[in-house]
């Protein structure tokens, strides 16, 4: 080959690749924001007649900036992140473990060496808006600045007045332990760019005021997309897929959007109420790790109104399937204790069942002792990848002082990585409609944090 073909063989190459990188650039520039999917004019709030942020009409009796400013924090479910677990609350240092590396949360309380009790207003809402700390430097989508982006000054800074009410705690979380390139901040700039959408919420006034309402505490304040909408290559939220599920804190956040199958289109009102109330509803499952954690933080606190509102918005967001989530559901499993579709499964899983679950569960899955803890009609048991009945085998579900009924104990340390593969194949095949193959190297991706 002659240098001149060989310049021109280079000079393609160098053109192909530079192709390919505008592509993906415009692929990220162009994706669409969480609210794509509302064909209808939106107008900002100053031109919309009625009122749809701030706390609902149910506290307006209460209307104390301090009232305000709890509810506004407990929808914005701050506790959750930014506590670790048997600490202090608010005073940060909760890890996130993610591909990339472990990002630990600031301390938000009114410290003035370690939390943010020097912080002004403005710095205060650019941190909330922009994602830029009080020091200038880029904050990670970890936190959901890209949905509170969405709420207004005033929201935001009765939120600030409310931390400022709290025991100030010093404490200084760990420094984040990221791998390169994740651990430049500056980086985020360009995230920044292409995710945040960097504007105030606009209503639709096509839609009715509890519509919109919805919409406030959904995309903005609950910030719902952050665990049940997928994420792309640079970790922005995917809202081609809006709601079909993903990977938040090493357990599965199920599809959320108006699929019949595998979302909640098939969910009655009252349903819906109920599972974001209290954190069940009977013959849809029973909430736990991070979506139990958010009913009794922040959920269970919001108004009847609220919730309602919630759910008239949820119900609205268009289906989307999880090809991988078997379309219906299985019922009631049978009462005899052997089954053909359990018979070709590892002799360990039922054994162990019968020894540690069955007492709990029943072996119809239908729980005697308590609704939560019935298998019937839920997602986890009928989720083929069993990642969240291996993460309730392995870490439990925590009893949490208003739902004391709710409580599984930890197994993790009393049984084998084989032996919570073989109980966690066998409790799909029996109460699911898809059994799981898992391995024991799956259960030990899990059990460190995959």
């Amino acid at each position: 080959m002659t240098t001149s073909r060989v310049a021109r063989a280079v000079r393609v190459v160098i053109g192909a690749v530079a192709l390919l990188g505008v592509a993906v650039v415009i692929w990220f520039a162009t994706s669409p924001g969480s609210m794509a999917f509302v064909t209808t004019p939106r107008v900002n709030l100053s031109d919309y007649p009625g009122e749809l942020t701030g706390t609902p009409l149910d506290l307006r009796g209460r209307d104390q900036p301090l009232v305000r400013g709890q509810y506004l924090t407990q929808a914005a479910d701050c506790e959750a992140c930014h506590t670790t677990p048997g600490g202090k609350p608010f005073a940060g240092g909760r890890a996130f473990k993610t591909s990339f590396g472990t990002l630990y949360s600031p301390n938000i309380t009114p410290d003035a060496q370690t939390g943010i009790g020097t912080w002004t207003d403005a710095q205060f809402l650019e941190a909330m808006h922009e994602g830029v700390r009080a020091d200038g430097a880029r904050l990670y989508p970890a936190f959901p600045y890209a949905s509170y982006t969405y709420l207004t000054d005033v929201d935001v800074l009765e939120i600030k007045a409310y931390l400022a009410t709290l025991p100030a705690v010093r404490q200084a979380p760990p420094e984040n332990d990221l791998a390169f390139p994740f651990n430049q901040r500056r980086l985020m700039t360009l995230w920044s760019a292409f995710f945040n959408p960097g504007e105030r919420f606009r209503a639709t006034p096509a839609r009715s005021p509890e519509w919109n309402r919805g919409a406030y505490l959904v995309e903005g304040l609950g910030h719902c997309g952050d665990c049940h909408t997928p994420r792309n290559l640079l970790q922005g939220l995917d809202n081609r897929r809006k709601f079909t599920g993903a990977v938040a804190d090493g357990w599965r956040a199920y599809n959320i959007t108006s699929d019949r199958g595998a979302g909640i289109g098939g969910w009655s009102t009252a349903e819906l109420t109920k599972y974001l109330s209290t954190g069940h509803a009977t013959g849809r499952g029973s909430a736990a790790g991070p979506m139990l954690e958010a009913v009794e933080l922040s959920l269970r606190h919001l108004t009847r109104n609220d919730i309602s509102a919630m759910v008239a918005y949820l119900q609205t967001v268009p289906a989307l399937p999880s090809r991988d989530l078997p379309a219906q559901l299985a019922g009631a499993a049978p009462a005899a204790h052997d089954d053909g579709a359990t018979a070709h499964l590892d002799a360990r899983g039922k054994k162990i069942f019968e020894s540690a679950c069955a007492s709990c569960h029943e072996w119809t899955g239908e729980g005697a002792a308590t609704p939560y803890a019935t298998l019937t009609g839920s997602r986890a048991v009928n989720d083929p990848s069993a990642r969240n009945v291996v993460q309730a085998i392995l870490s439990g579900v925590q009893a949490l002082p208003n739902h004391p009924s709710v409580f599984m104990p930890a197994f993790g340390q009393a049984y084998s990585d084989q032996e919570i593969a073989a109980v966690a194949n066998y409790v799909t095949a029996r109460f699911g409609a898809k059994a799981s193959t898992l391995s024991a190297a799956q259960v030990a991706r899990l059990r460190d944090g995959d």
